[in-house]
């Protein structure tokens, strides 16, 4: 038998362990949950933003083309390289996202939609791309008003894969202009000024913005014309995808008074369109080139009526939704784009796992002293149960053999591994054995 100092070091030992099978029991779970936590978290990380993307644009020098090297100029900034990537125009840029060859493409409204674009989003508008509609203006001719007064002639309405080629051969077939009664050709960019003036083409037609060094040419091109198209109201109602504008007076060059007289014309939007797969930073900092580059005043645009939310022909990406809602990310108003990136990718695992966290620091505690306080409860239960039975029939057993019972059950509650904080309710069970042992004393016989 230890001596009464030993058994006080014995006890104080005790009373400062931790059961191995209590944090099992208890932290083993958790710990489980915490895990689980990361891995769910996980799966909702991208990883880092790329240091590349490619743009399917223009022709060289066409609109297209110049916007997505001011896209380019932007982005280098943040340390993204954009690779520009010439094109014959709207449609074949949409056939490279389709194909995954480009990340992001300019396009216009009433592109043709199949069932391959799942993987497409806009990021919203840009700006009208007005159909001009150029002719060759004999001298006692009336002015050309209708698109049906170009049947029978020689028409350039861009190569294969352009959106002007796209929008020119809709309109045109509406109005009976088709390759069996005209002559449709493939030419485009600024050689058509030439062209038109030579007399080898009677017509063309070019989708894009009046800045366009094609359009800028024939602009000031002796003997050509702009159509006014008196049906473009019409248009609009048979192709939905069309506005109707007007060319004010004058708002070319005001000097020359050019044009004359207000023109009307129908145009479609251009749009910028992205894979969907393309990484939200990414798509963040086309946003904001798209802002920077697209934001002024034009001849048919208000400031800051573009870019916006119009998302054209595919649905909207749910960056751009917020980015027209909120702006900029908040993090990258005040840090770099890397550090904000980088801190944005970290708040997405920490938000749920702090959701986890908390209720899980809360939880443990209070199961584990529920653990604690149902080992002492037990003993007090034993004890009552004794109790109980030895105020029924103290002459049951004698005094010796009740106070070997309760000893045992002592040395059950001496050997309850308790931690100091719990000391009070280890201490209290230890005087009711204390009371107990007196009723004993008192109501047997030995």
């Amino acid at each position: 038998m230890p001596t009464p100092d030993k058994q006080k070091i014995l006890t104080k030992l005790r009373l400062r362990q931790y059961s191995l099978r209590d944090i099992v029991t208890i932290i083993g779970p958790a710990l489980i949950i915490i895990v689980l936590g990361f891995y769910v978290a996980a799966q909702f990380i991208k990883p880092a933003p790329p240091d590349h993307m490619t743009i399917s644009g223009g022709a060289p020098g066409s609109t297209y083309d110049g916007f997505a090297l001011r896209y380019k100029d932007r982005l280098a900034r943040y340390g993204i390289d954009l690779v520009v990537q010439p094109s014959a125009g709207a449609i074949q840029n949409l056939e490279r996202l389709r194909s995954g060859d480009a990340d992001a493409a300019f396009i216009q409204s009433g592109s043709p939609v199949s069932g391959k674009d799942e993987g497409i989003v806009s990021l919203g508008s840009l700006y009208y791309e007005p159909l001009w509609v150029f002719y060759r203006a004999e001298k006692g001719h009336p002015l050309l008003t209708r698109l049906t007064d170009l049947r029978g002639k020689r028409i350039a309405i861009g190569p294969d894969g352009s959106g002007t080629r796209h929008v020119a051969l809709e309109l045109l077939h509406a109005n009976g202009v088709n390759e069996a009664n005209s002559r449709l050709l493939p030419q485009s960019g600024v050689e058509l000024a030439a062209r038109l003036r030579d007399g080898r083409l009677d017509a063309a037609l070019i989708v894009g913005s009046p800045t366009s060094a094609a359009v800028w040419q024939l602009f000031y091109t002796d003997g050509v014309r702009l159509m006014d198209m008196s049906e473009a109201e019409a248009y609009t109602r048979h192709f939905p995808y069309l506005a109707h504008l007007v060319l004010p007076t004058g708002s070319v060059d005001m000097v020359k008074h050019y044009p004359d007289r207000d023109i009307d014309l129908v145009a479609v939007t251009a749009t910028l369109a992205v894979r969907e797969d393309l990484h939200p930073a990414l798509m963040d900092l086309l946003l904001q080139a798209m802002s920077k580059a697209h934001a002024d005043a034009g001849i048919f645009e208000k400031p800051k009526q573009f870019p916006n939310a119009d998302p054209g022909d595919y649905p909207l990406a749910d960056e751009a939704a917020r980015y027209y809602k909120s702006g900029r990310p908040f993090l990258q108003r005040y840090l770099p784009f890397w550090l904000a990136t980088l801190i944005d990718r970290t708040l997405v695992m920490l938000i749920p796992l702090i959701a986890v966290l908390l209720p899980v620091f809360k939880v443990v505690p209070a199961m584990y002293a529920w653990r604690i306080r149902s080992r002492i409860f037990k003993r007090y239960g034993e004890l009552k149960f004794f109790e109980a039975e030895m105020e029924r029939d103290p002459a049951a057993h004698t005094r010796l053999e009740w106070l070997e019972r309760l000893d045992a059950i002592e040395v059950r509650i001496n050997r309850l591994p308790t931690p100091l904080a719990f000391s009070d309710m280890l201490y209290t069970l230890r005087s009711h054995v204390m009371m107990v042992r007196q009723a004993v004393m008192s109501k047997t016989k030995e």
